[in-house]
């Protein structure tokens, strides 16, 4: 009887031992000891070096505006000793006045400059949309008069934003003829540093916020643009609070989250520039270096419980079984990979069924396309040739003949569309050669410019001075934005003042952005499937855009759409840089 107790009692399930239960509480002891004080030391340590490089930054970005806002400051006084311009001011004869302010403007590069008379009227400016307004009552030109310095003044815009200038007047025998206003752009800074992980802001004198990455802070006061905003919901608020526990109290909260705040002064007129880094590089490299611990301590503790536990060599026989589940599972799945090949096989043919389907399919469509890709120079000649006659009626030949030569132009251009719509239905086999994109835009351009003339339509174009150049079919290209502008031209028949813009940025990428003011997008999702359209039955088949996305695509870049913040829309074609191209081929 006694025999059978000890032997229950022998193979009964047995808990760890008293000295195992030890090892594990003191290397979880010194686990949370070591992670705690990793923490606080990492912490300061790569704080303090996020913040050293917050001052470098805040350095260089102080020393970029105040040698601009230097640059700038002479320029007024240098012009209001040039004699042509007092010269014009006292004679009142501007007509060469304005050439003579953008020709300076390109030499000197600043913004802009205005010459205003002594009523305060514009009499010269290097954008001649500005001639005839009058500034009389503004701040520059009256503190220009009473003062015998150059002036500087930031005025705040009703679109948002402030005009940074400088004003002089230009005196003759003690006498004030007029004004020079020179405009510093100090927003190319704020776009700068809009590309930066950091939020950035400049202030004044009063503490009122002149410039940020952040264009609603414009024009509040720092305080209230840096208000704390509470967290969304009770779990999120619980969840910062947690996050945060280890850490010291953040310099701030900029849209409710934690920041680390850097301040510098402007050596300008009171001004103080300040930046705000987020915690999450910091936090990132901390707990990144903490999770190396912490699985340093778990394979440390794993390889305890190995060692001293009773309970391993069970553990393995049940990791050996598991072992012979997993190659019998293997074997299986190397059954259904096999089928899977097989299935794959017979997906090929078929789609190879389906692409010959597809081709064929092509074919109607091309009749359509070539309809819609010609309407556009047709409608061109059909112009010319009424210009022509009405030309040959006056007795004008010359001019007829140049009209002849434009229909002929169109002519060869509509050979080349024919030849270039074949893309849609088969790529490839076209030759690319480096194309300027702004040479491009105008050519577009040039080819709608019948349709142009024949409404009040604003179009606006900014390009860059330096030519941007991809690898593409120039026709090809030339057609995709003429459709894109004869889209827009579509869009915008029912406003009330029309209005088209084309951008043009290189970075990364060449981005070309056509924006207008019409009515937007109803279906984002179906806009480049061919044969969608909302005109009307006659007005167009909808292969515009379906043409025009595989065109892109063949160039190796991508066509998007969306509906603009203040109604219209917004198209952007991106296209690789042909030196990124190159580099990226070495």
């Amino acid at each position: 009887m006694f025999a059978d107790t000890a032997t229950e009692t022998d193979d009964a399930p047995q808990g760890l031992p008293l000295g195992v239960k030890i090892v594990v509480a003191f290397l979880i002891l010194v686990a949370v000891g070591v992670v705690i004080v990793s923490n606080r030391w990492l912490t300061e340590r790569f704080v303090e070096t996020t913040r050293n490089r917050s001052d470098v930054r805040l350095a260089l970005y102080t020393g970029n505006l105040v040698s601009e806002l230097q640059r700038t400051s002479v320029v007024p006084l240098i012009l209001a000793r040039d004699p042509d311009l007092i010269t014009a001011l006292r004679d009142g004869n501007f007509s060469s006045t304005s050439a003579k302010l953008i020709q300076l403007q390109s030499e000197i590069g600043v913004a802009s400059i205005r010459l205003m008379d002594g009523d305060g009227r514009v009499v010269g400016a290097t954008n001649r949309n500005l001639l005839g307004v009058s500034h009389r009552s503004d701040p520059y030109f009256v503190d220009a008069q009473r003062a015998k310095e150059t002036v500087f003044t930031s005025v705040k815009r009703e679109a948002g934003g402030f005009d940074f200038t400088y004003s002089r007047a230009l005196r003759a025998d003690g006498k004030v003829l007029g004004v020079i206003v020179v405009s510093v752009d100090l927003m190319k800074y704020e776009r700068a540093w809009s590309g930066l992980q950091d939020a950035v802001l400049v202030t004044d004198s009063e503490g009122t916020v002149i410039l940020a990455t952040e264009p609603v802070w414009r024009g509040l006061p720092l305080s209230e643009a840096l208000a704390v905003k509470d967290a969304p919901s009770a779990i999120a608020r619980a969840f910062q609070a947690t996050t945060d526990w280890a850490w010291e109290p953040p310099d701030a909260y900029v849209k409710g989250e934690a920041v680390m705040r850097t301040e510098a002064r402007v050596p300008f007129r009171g001004w103080k520039i300040v930046t705000f880094t987020a915690y999450d590089s910091v936090r990132e490299k901390v707990n990144g270096i903490l999770a190396l611990e912490i699985m340093g301590f778990a394979i440390l503790m794993a390889l305890s419980f190995y060692v001293l536990s009773r309970r391993a060599w069970s553990r393995s026989v049940s990791l050996q079984r598991e072992s012979a589940e997993l190659r019998l599972l293997n074997a299986r799945l190397q059954r259904e990979i096999a089928e899977r090949e097989r299935v794959q096989k017979n997906l090929e043919v078929a789609e190879q069924t389906l692409a010959q389907s597809s081709k064929l399919a092509a074919l109607g469509e091309m009749s359509a396309a070539v309809s819609h890709e010609l309407n556009q120079p047709l409608a061109a000649m059909k112009t010319y040739l009424a210009g022509a006659r009405l030309l040959l009626q006056r007795k004008r030949p010359d001019e007829a003949l140049s009209s002849f030569q434009r229909i002929d132009d169109l002519i060869e251009r509509m050979g080349a569309i024919t030849r270039q719509l074949k893309s849609y239905a088969r790529k490839g086999g076209e030759a690319f050669e480096p194309v300027d994109l702004r040479a491009c835009i105008s050519s577009a351009l040039s080819m709608m410019e019948p349709q142009l003339k024949a409404r009040v339509v604003k179009i606006t174009r900014t390009l860059p001075r330096q030519p941007v150049m991809v690898m593409a079919d120039r026709i090809r290209l030339e057609q995709v934005i003429i459709n894109l502008l004869r889209n827009a031209l579509d869009a915008i028949k029912e406003s009330p003042s029309p209005h088209v813009e084309l951008l043009l940025a290189a970075g990364e990428t060449a981005t070309l952005t056509v924006r207008d003011n019409g009515h937007g997008i109803a279906d984002l999702d179906n806009l480049f499937e061919p044969f969608y359209t909302t005109k009307k039955p006659g007005e167009g088949v909808g292969l515009g855009l379906a043409i025009s996305s595989g065109i892109v695509g063949d160039l190796g870049g991508r066509l998007t759409a969306r509906n603009g913040e203040n109604g219209g829309a917004v198209f952007e074609m991106q296209l690789p840089i042909l030196g990124k191209e190159q580099e990226a081929a070495e």
